[in-house]
């Protein structure tokens, strides 16, 4: 499956929606965006059972700065409605494979159990 195009309207109902979202958040004129785009959508063919969706930061710019996206691209993992992953730069085509393997091999309840132990350290 191809990536989709999600705007400030479609973006909660989306991760809402989809056990697993990967985000890529770039602008035109970024010449890495350029280069790590065939990537993600080669990528994004291969796990059709991921949805794979881009945001184009110039005309969403609330998303990015809602989500404190500070450089492009900048990639967003979300599993069952929790952000594993929200970070600047692109990732070689193997790499991306082997991050999605492990994304998928979590135990989200393990992850939610370590996240409201942080939260109550705070």
């Amino acid at each position: 499956m191809a990536s989709i195009d999600l705007t400030q309207e479609t973006f909660d109902e989306t991760l809402e929606n989809n056990d697993i979202v990967i985000i890529d958040f770039w602008a035109e004129w970024c010449g890495p965006c350029k280069k790590f785009a065939p990537i993600f959508e080669k990528v994004a063919e291969a796990y059709p059972d991921v949805l794979f969706a881009k945001v184009n930061t110039e005309e969403q710019q609330a998303l990015a700065l809602k989500y404190n996206v500070r450089a492009v691209p900048t990639l967003m993992v979300v599993r069952d409605g929790v952000t594993l992953l929200n970070t600047g730069g692109m990732l070689p085509e193997d790499k991306f494979g082997d991050m999605i393997a492990h994304v998928k091999n979590l135990d989200m309840d393990e992850i939610r159990e370590e996240l409201a132990q942080n939260e109550d350290d705070d």
